[in-house]
């Protein structure tokens, strides 16, 4: 196996981790080079993202670690692709040490968060693929946008039930706060598809999984050149806790009847009033989204 060079960008809050230790410890034993950056505050991400590119160009970087959860892949990969000249193709490849509460998109490539060690390997181990990634008004996602109830779960629940209770707090947080949450109304188009109504929640999956393992977009493909917009309409029942017991069990393949799926490149949402996007969990609020596919953008270790 080729020697490589692992930068790895550090979300601060896992600095002081015995097994974020060890896990750069084994790779440096396999004969790899790791350097480590390791993110204090705002706007850390960014500079650290200028930073690799210019290191790479006097000192190749083989692969761009993110280690942290969706939320810090998702600020990693967005920064790198704003500066990244030319065609915006980054001359080196992703890969995921997942440090997070949920890890939605780690489990969809089959990552197990409790096995840092072994995730680190794997970044040096696994082939660097191809792989989409969406864009939000030109804000780059690389798991899943989510609008509606899904979106409020996901920030409103409290840190300190995230870090007892891990992903099963969204979980927690939707039984309790569910029936506070009324409908949204939006007008959604896409490539001959239309759509009008009060809905609970809107994902836009390129990866499968969000808000702690709820598989949204359970047939989304990191590589097709596709989005999978799944719509879970506002009951005509106004029952809206029917829809939740099936939703957190079985995702969208619990309420196959219920619910609005397609397939698309390119999709334009218009909310009848403000509400707010998560792209990877981290938020953005308005009333006019456009939604893409930017197909073979990034190489990901997976």
């Amino acid at each position: 196996m080729p020697k490589q060079h692992l930068r790895l960008i550090l979300n601060g809050k896992s600095a002081n981790r015995t097994d974020v230790r060890s896990a750069i410890e084994a790779v440096r034993a396999m004969g790899h080079r790791v350097t480590v950056r390791v993110t204090f505050e705002a706007g850390d991400i960014h500079r650290l993202a200028a930073e690799a590119l210019q290191d790479h160009e006097d000192d190749p970087i083989d692969t761009l670690v993110s280690g942290g959860g969706d939320g810090t892949l998702h600020e990693i990969v967005d920064a790198i692709l704003e500066a990244t000249p030319g065609d915006g193709r980054p001359p080196f490849a992703f890969a995921l040490l997942p440090l997070g509460t949920a890890n939605d998109f780690a489990h969809h490539i089959q990552l197990d968060p409790t096995d840092v060690v072994g995730a680190f390997r794997y970044a040096v181990r696994a082939d660097a693929k191809p792989t989409d990634v969406g864009t939000v008004n030109g804000r780059t996602f690389v798991n899943m946008a989510t609008g509606g109830f899904g979106t409020q779960v996901t920030t409103q629940t409290d840190p300190n039930l995230k870090r007892l209770l891990g992903g099963a707090a969204y979980i927690f947080t939707g039984l309790n706060r569910f029936t506070e949450l009324a409908a949204c109304e939006a007008r959604i188009e896409a490539e001959d598809f239309f759509w009008e109504g009060a809905f609970v929640a809107i994902a836009i999956g390129n990866g499968r999984r969000a808000g702690g393992g709820i598989r949204l977009c359970p047939r989304a493909k990191l590589d097709d050149g596709l989005l999978d917009l799944t719509i879970v309409p506002y009951p005509q029942s106004g029952k809206v806790t029917d829809l939740l017991g099936p939703l957190l069990r079985a995702g969208a393949d619990g309420l196959p009847e219920n619910l609005v799926m397609r397939r698309a490149r390119h999709l334009s949402i218009h909310t009848a009033e403000r509400v707010q996007f998560n792209l990877d969990g981290e938020p953005q609020n308005g009333q006019d989204w456009q939604i893409a596919i930017r197909q073979h953008q990034i190489d990901m270790r997976r």
